[in-house]
């Protein structure tokens, strides 16, 4: 095949014509953009980027939610369908443009520019409430170095007079009964000192000026990783990239040494293969590899074109993508082993105490380290591995931001600071924002900008028009002769066939399934109704009034945001003159329990 034959897409080997709107744009302007000074540096961004919290919290609970072991057919069957062609096309078509992902469309197919600025709204929209989360593991961080945890013990100025401590070490020494209204110390830690909340979204209240603090941090840090472009992003993905495994592996090794870990690993994996015929489960793993993989709104486009323009993107996706669901597959390990120390401890059952989302990272998770020797050690390691998880996802993410609004208008922003300036008035002004979230009516706009901002009925949107577009209208065939060019060798055929039938069709089907039907709540009372309503329901996570962990979150008695299904350790216990061999763990009326929604 001869190279470059196409005249009008010769865009890496020439000097880069009608940059912008139009403007001729030097070559030294081209050069001044950059590349990665190496591959790894470009593996190592990607990875940060699509490697975060969502691998930790949310997949290993949708694996034992869905099937244990058998939710890996719908997984692997998605992820080989719409995951890695989708992902191929984004990475291929940013190395080959050398453009962000708004003026690589002006290349390929300007009718279809929107899907560039779409995606850009919805990352600054990501960015902004995304970086909320680090906030509150920063401040779990600084809880942590204490001489004891604040969220271990009910010796604390906010908690209330119904907050107690139980395990089945309690148990064992002495006589207790139950009272329906008792609370755990970690959830008045997450309730009354770091959230506080209010009744409705109308009554914002006061800023919590610790986490203000901690917000602030986070965009400082986010700042300085990317104001220097690739040249700073490239060598902080070293670090931010990396030791989040090496956290991962001090917590496997740790939960796996813990009374209870094998029976949470089984509970973790153990098929289910009567799951396979719920609906739900096929939108859990299409909706997890959307979320995940960061497809469909730029990064990838922006990343892909700090490539050198040899580079060997389709093997590079393959084996991303692998990394992306081994990571989430030994994930589960570490969570469940310590999930099940914890059934352990309590003498419950573990799926009492499994949950995803915040409610593990901030609930469930704090809760089983506080009861390990040398908590504090545990709890520092793991919020650290929080923070660097969340970290590289905003400012990788923040980058790919960056990246379209330069390549949109170079000439200007490629030239001395400014686009440092401009970086900067993106956090100061994203950060402004983000204080409504941190007040103490802040969580009900998390939940509008986590509903809103990025849907996975925006997704699926965003998928079926970029697989349409580049294989319709540009030409499968075409983007195969670009990856030819670029790589000496053409994919596998399977790819260009899923992205011209396959993913077009699964992404519709599956924005069917996830049609939301109703307003989001945004007052307690609104919340009730909608758990009561939906007290036996599984909704994909594009079809919910409130976030998934939401519901992990809410108590439906005192409708509290921060409600967990029946656990011992939530009720209220005081000594009795009967019974010297205390409450009978396995009889069940003798708790009061609350039903779990997730």
């Amino acid at each position: 095949m001869e190279k470059h034959n196409d005249p009008d897409i010769r865009f890496n080997k020439m000097a880069h014509q009608e940059m912008g709107l139009g403007q001729p744009v030097p070559v030294a302007n081209t050069q001044t953009r950059g590349q990665w000074s190496s591959k790894l540096e470009f593996l190592l961004a990607v990875a940060g980027q699509i490697i975060g919290l969502g691998n930790v919290w949310r997949f290993p609970y949708l694996c034992y939610k869905n099937g244990g072991g058998v939710f890996f057919i719908p997984y692997v069957l998605f992820l080989f369908t719409c995951g890695i062609p989708l992902f191929l096309l984004e990475t291929s078509l940013g190395q080959y443009t050398t453009q962000g992902s708004i003026t690589c469309w002006r290349k390929i197919c300007p009718l279809f520019e929107g899907l560039g600025y779409g995606g850009q709204v919805v990352v600054l929209y990501s960015s902004i409430y995304y970086i909320i989360i680090l906030a509150w593991a920063f401040f779990y961080l600084f809880s942590s170095f204490s001489s004891e945890l604040p969220w271990a013990s009910c010796r604390n100025s906010w908690n209330t007079a119904t907050c107690m401590e139980f395990d089945r070490r309690v148990v064992g020494y002495l006589n207790w009964t139950i009272t329906g209204n008792a609370t755990s110390p970690v959830r008045e830690f997450w309730e009354r000192r770091v959230l506080n909340l209010t009744d409705s979204v109308y009554k914002l209240g006061n800023i919590h000026w610790d986490l203000a603090l901690c917000l602030l941090l986070s965009w400082i840090i986010c700042y300085f990783c990317v104001w220097k472009g690739v040249k700073s992003t490239g060598k902080v993905v070293y670090f931010t990239a990396t030791f989040p495994y090496v956290m991962l592996l001090v917590l496997l090794v740790r939960g796996l040494t813990l009374p209870g870990a094998i029976d949470g690993i089984k509970f973790y994996l153990y098929p289910d293969p009567a799951r396979l015929a719920d609906p739900q489960v096929w939108v859990d793993a299409g909706t997890q590899i959307f979320y995940s993989y960061a497809i469909c709104i730029g990064c990838l486009t922006a990343l892909g074109s700090y490539n050198k323009y040899d580079n060997n993107c389709y093997k590079d996706c393959v084996y991303l993508c692998l990394l992306n669901s081994g990571t989430s597959f030994v994930a589960g390990f570490s969570i469940f082993s310590v999930l099940g120390f914890m059934a352990y401890e309590q003498g419950t059952d573990i799926a009492t105490v499994a949950e995803s989302g915040p409610g593990l990272a901030f609930i469930a998770y704090p809760r089983a380290v506080a009861m390990m020797p040398v908590p504090q050690l545990w709890a520092i390691l793991f919020f650290i591995m929080i923070i660097l998880l969340g970290l590289d996802s905003e400012f990788v993410g923040l980058e790919a931001l960056m990246t379209a609004i330069s390549d949109m208008y170079p000439s200007f922003f490629l030239v001395g600071h400014r686009r440092k300036i401009l970086l900067l008035i993106i956090s100061v002004g994203s950060f402004f924002i983000g204080l409504v979230m941190v007040t103490e009516g802040g969580l009900y706009i998390f939940q509008l900008f986590d509903y809103y901002a990025c849907s996975g009925m925006t997704l699926l949107l965003f998928a079926v028009l970029q697989s349409v577009c580049v294989s319709w209208v540009y030409g499968a065939d075409r983007l195969y002769d670009n990856i030819e060019d670029m790589i000496g060798y053409r994919p596998l055929p399977l790819i260009k066939y899923c992205l011209k039938y396959i993913t077009p069709v699964i992404c519709t089907r599956l924005s069917i399934l996830t049609t939301p039907s109703e307003d989001l709540p945004i007052t307690k009372a609104q919340i009730k109704a909608l758990l009561t309503k939906q007290s036996e329901q599984d909704r994909p996570l594009g079809d919910m009034e409130i976030p998934a962990w939401g519901h992990n979150l809410i108590d439906r008695d005192t409708l509290s945001l921060t409600h967990h299904p029946y656990r011992p350790g939530d009720k209220q216990v005081q000594p009795v003159t009967h019974s010297p061999k205390g409450p009978d763990l396995n009889n069940t009326n003798t708790f009061h329990c609350v039903t779990e929604t997730v």
